[in-house]
């Protein structure tokens, strides 16, 4: 269904339909302005689960989308209902973007909560789960086993499980333990025989062995495997060997995800890295907000549990399938290409080739843009770093480090340059969240080094994805400059749609240049004449650009504006684009992730679309177009970078957003434009009430057609066809 379908489509939710144009934006309520930030982060994982849902993809790249799916939601828990319960017990009556309480958002977000974990057993237990098993692909019960089976696993129970497991009694002499975050337990009733009275144990499931075990043989690795058995049914079936003279009498396999949200003011921290060291340790012990538990699940066992956990039975989620459906992502790593996508590698940039493989080269002679996976990460981003550490001809790097993988090669490039006595500056966001550990390691390596190591500034946290090298050459000192709207992290990047612009601009050379003065010394933050730096110009600017394409079109032009990010929640943002919609500007939104906007509503947003993309690769590109009244798209501003359009982004981190100029980097992000006009594959439209739609192709179109698929490579190869001539 193409965007200008979307109007005429049926809107089953509750949107506002009353025309609003004779209403000033300030007088209508914010329930009508917005859709609430956590209802719509639900319906964009409901989307993923729509991806495992799909039958026209292959089947373990759906199961690997379900396993996505548990993740997505293990994270929303810890992160955004951690958050809502401190605020509901600490800010009782503050209101959210939509005007709820934090206790009336925590009441609409489990029935939406539990509709999809329906789904999600559903699409397992009816769908996925015998398809994978007609395929030879099986995932067994203890009570599936053959008894050769059996023997093996109970052999390798006894030796390589068995004497890790410590079970822990909870009576007047044994406080019930702590529950570590997302660990998987089994609570366990027991009895002696010929006596009533029963006792509670609890035995952790370990995780130092691999949650699926190879049901053939399961001291080999799952890789090879085609039968598989989780390790908790295993300890299950194996618990009489815990509690010899005991009878079990029940078992209740039990999760517990803890609160994420413990961050606290770090304005008078005298060392951040012991900062954020005692903030992973408070995040161990915070408050549970969720008790997973099987469908059906009931008695003193789970009573004891929830109450020890300080949890309302409210905060208990029964579970249909797997109980931790992560699980499954061992099952999506069967070695069976036949039921996988096929590999992408990606290409080599041809200005990188042209250049025989000399990335200084082939950036003097053009701005580069890289769009990744579809052009290589190794050969780009890794060789531009990898390249200056080597050359002696560099004098010095500086990069910005928010995320990368515990082995990355540019930990390992940066410790090669200092070596060979270059100047190396590295900031570490060592704030990044769920990576702190890896972060602060990465950090005292570096410093172990040589390397200069800064951790940002204070009160802000450092999302901005940038890296500078200077190098000696014939002329003088030239910085060379890559800035980027993803981490310098390979493995995301082979896995996320990332875009990086590689310059030896001198106006954005200096720029970056004062940026990095500003993040690891006392340099006063200024304007920069141009990049976009957030907190301290990005928002004016963004809405200066609106404001102008609001008086293109006031003054009878084509105001237009185009933005493709993760995720919009800003409220003043937000209510700009109302009054530019009003105005008569054409705006395209293209929001990944949850977005608080409300399209299409008569007389306050009829002028915008918002489409959701959704696909084999995660959208993580940021980019913004604003017309400037130019009838060529290739004309007006285009920029791409870090930030998306929320308040944190906009206020409580550095961000920059880097004007992209060469003509050839402006037609490639125009293809990206008209991608998702034309996509019927993977984009899906919100409508007023926040319910995504998703677009089909028309009746009649062929399978191989590019809307059916393929789409995104067949205008990639359109742009590098030009670039070519």
């Amino acid at each position: 269904m193409g965007g200008s379908e979307v109007s005429r489509q049926a809107d089953p939710g509750n949107s506002p339909r009353d025309r609003a144009e004779s209403r000033p934006l300030a007088d209508i309520p914010a329930r009508e302005l917005f859709i609430n930030r956590d209802l719509s982060w639900l319906e964009f994982n409901r989307r993923v689960l729509a991806l495992a849902e799909d039958a026209r993809r292959p089947l373990l790249e759906r199961v690997k989308f379900l396993a996505i799916f548990g993740n997505n939601l293990d994270e929303f828990f810890m992160k955004r209902v951690g958050l809502l319960k401190r605020l509901a017990a600490e800010h009782p009556t503050s209101r959210s973007n939509d005007g709820m309480t934090p206790a009336e958002q925590i009441g609409v977000i489990r029935p939406r909560a539990l509709e999809l974990l329906e789904r999600q057993a559903a699409c397992w237990e009816d769908h996925l789960h015998p398809a994978v098993a007609r395929e030879g692909i099986r995932l067994l019960a203890w009570k599936d086993l053959s008894s050769r089976q059996r023997t093996r696993i109970e052999k390798w129970f006894r030796a390589g499980v068995f004497p890790i497991l410590t079970p822990l009694a909870v009576d007047p002499g044994h406080r019930f333990p702590h529950i570590s975050n997302l660990s998987k337990n089994l609570g366990v009733v027991l009895g002696e025989s010929g006596s009533s009275e029963t006792h509670f144990a609890r035995v952790k499931i370990p995780g130092v062995i691999p949650s699926m075990v190879n049901a053939e043989d399961p001291g080999a690795g799952t890789r090879d495997a085609e039968q598989f058995i989780l390790l908790d049914e295993i300890i299950a079936a194996n618990l009489q060997d815990l509690f010899l003279g005991m009878e079990v009498r029940d078992v209740l396999p039990f999760r517990v995800t803890r609160s994420a949200a413990v961050e606290t003011e770090d304005e008078e921290v005298d060392d951040l890295l012991e900062h954020v060291e005692e903030q992973l340790r408070m995040r161990r012990f915070a408050d549970a907000v969720r008790l997973e538990v099987p469908a059906g699940a009931a008695g003193p066992a789970l009573d004891l549990v929830r109450t020890e956990l300080g949890l309302d039975p409210a905060d208990v989620y029964p579970q249909r399938g797997p109980l931790d459906y992560t699980d499954l992502f061992t099952l999506a790593e069967v070695n069976r290409k036949e039921h996988k996508y096929e590999p992408w590698a990606g290409v080599t940039h041809s200005a990188i080739t042209r250049a025989g493989g000399d990335i200084f080269q082939a950036i003097r002679e053009r701005d580069i843009l890289v769009h990744h996976p579809y052009e290589n990460f190794q050969t780009s981003v890794e060789k531009f770093i990898a390249a200056a550490s080597r050359d002696p001809d560099v004098l010095a790097i500086k990069i910005t480090l928010y995320r990368t993988s515990p082995d990355s090669p540019f930990v390992s490039s940066l410790i090669r340059a200092a070596e060979a006595g270059k100047q190396v500056a590295c900031l570490v966001e060592v704030r990044a969240r769920f990576d702190e550990h890896r972060n602060v390691r990465f950090a005292r390596q570096l410093e172990e080094a040589g390397v200069h190591v800064a951790y940002g500034v204070m009160g802000l946290k450092t999302h901005c994805k940038c890296s500078l090298v200077v190098r000696r050459e014939q002329e003088g000192l030239r910085g060379y400059v890559h800035l980027s709207t993803g981490n310098y992290h390979p493995k995301t990047a082979q896995l996320y749609t990332d875009l990086g612009l590689f310059t030896d601009d001198p106006g954005i050379v200096e720029d970056i240049m004062d940026l990095f003065n500003s993040l690891t010394g006392r340099a006063e933050p200024r304007n920069y004449d141009n990049i976009i730096v957030a907190p301290y110009t990005l928002r004016r600017r963004l809405s200066a650009l609106i404001d102008r394409e609001i008086d293109v079109a006031r003054a009878g032009g084509e105001g237009r504006i185009f933005a493709k990010m993760n995720a919009l929640e800003d409220t003043r943002i937000s209510r700009k684009l109302y009054e530019a919609s009003r105005a008569g500007v054409r705006i395209t939104l293209v929001v990944r992730g949850f977005c608080c906007l409300r399209p299409g509503v008569p007389g306050m947003s009829e002028n915008i679309r918002v489409i959701g993309v959704i696909g084999r690769f995660l959208e993580h590109a940021r980019i913004y177009h604003f017309g400037a009244g130019k009838a060529d798209p290739l004309e007006g501003d285009w920029f791409i970078g870090s930030a998306d359009w929320m308040y944190r982004n906009l206020n409580n981190r550095v961000e920059v957003l880097v004007p992209v100029r060469d003509p050839i980097a402006r037609t490639r992000l125009d293809h990206i434009r008209r991608l998702h006009d034309l996509d019927h594959r993977t984009a899906w439209d919100l409508l007023p009430s926040g319910v995504y739609v998703e677009r089909m192709p028309p009746p009649g179109t062929p399978e191989d057609s590019p809307q059916a698929q393929g789409i995104f490579l067949t205008l990639m190869n359109e742009a590098l066809a030009g670039e070519r001539k």
